[in-house]
């Protein structure tokens, strides 16, 4: 009687055991898909900040009153000097 209910007790807590492992192992994963996600969010909040910087950057060059030439070689300027940045920020971030 005493021996079979602790087989019984042995049999529990060898299943809570195993419960348990494999809820720190899903807990781990779950950590780390987590930190994988918050940086992929960074990463898209700095890329959504920086397109925001451009639009300000064209709206600003399309609101100053120059001639159209002007503006046309300022607007091209402009357009190079981000694209060149562009290709800065990518070289940084790998």
């Amino acid at each position: 009687m005493i021996h079979d209910e602790l087989q019984k007790l042995e049999k529990l807590v060898h299943q809570a055991s195993k419960k348990l492992e494999h809820l720190t192992e899903e807990n781990e994963q779950l950590k780390s898909k987590m930190t994988e996600l918050t940086a992929e969010l960074s990463q898209k909040e700095q890329e959504i900040d920086h397109f925001k910087n451009k639009i300000k950057i064209s709206n600003i060059v399309e609101s100053r009153p120059v001639d159209s030439e002007d503006s046309t070689e300022m607007s091209e300027l402009i357009n190079n000097y981000i694209q060149e940045i562009d290709h800065l920020i990518t070289y940084l971030s790998e």
